[in-house]
């Protein structure tokens, strides 16, 4: 199946081995994304508590017809005393990087988020070397920003990362196929 076939569908229980395998193994968080040994049982007590869809953050897994292909996530960030934006992350298992999964996945959660929130901005980082997601971003509709110094620490040193945003404004409305 193609990238035109992939969907974003909450998390089941039987889907959580996929969000705990990035937990586990440091070839599926990727070189990017991992960060030491998390505790096990995080992804399982907060599936518990709300099925990963809460009022300030959330994931939602990014499927290709019976493929689970890894998840999209999104956390509020307070901008001012009376508005926020959302922070969007991304993580594919091994299998499924580099064929336009990720950034099919990154616009969707960008329309689900300006469909149902009323947040203005939606915004994503990443390290400046990790070039694939940088690309990624760009074609689902992201503006470079700028670079954030020192802004993330990974295997015992500091490394700056790029911010991108997307306005409500940027996202064309989907076409009525009526």
């Amino acid at each position: 199946m193609g990238v035109d076939h992939v969907m974003l569908r909450p998390v089941a229980e039987d889907d959580l081995p996929v969000l705990e395998r990035f937990l586990w193994d440091p070839e599926a968080a990727g070189s990017f994304e991992w960060h030491g040994w998390k505790d096990p049982g995080l992804w399982r007590r907060r599936w518990a508590e709300n099925g990963l869809l809460g009022d300030d953050a959330g994931q939602l897994l990014v499927v290709c017809g019976d493929d689970r292909l890894g998840f999209v996530a999104w956390r509020k960030v307070v901008t001012s005393q009376l508005s926020f934006c959302w922070q969007i992350g991304i993580a594919l298992v091994p299998e499924a990087r580099g064929r336009g999964y990720g950034t099919e996945a990154q616009r969707l959660v960008v329309r689900y988020l300006f469909a149902h929130t009323q947040a203005a901005r939606i915004e994503a980082g990443t390290e400046v070397t990790n070039i694939a997601e940088q690309r990624a971003l760009e074609k689902a509709g992201f503006t470079r920003e700028g670079v954030l110094r020192s802004y993330g620490f990974r295997d015992g040193q500091w490394r700056d990362a790029v911010l991108y945003s997307v306005l409500r404004d940027d996202v064309l409305p989907e076409r009525d196929p009526a």
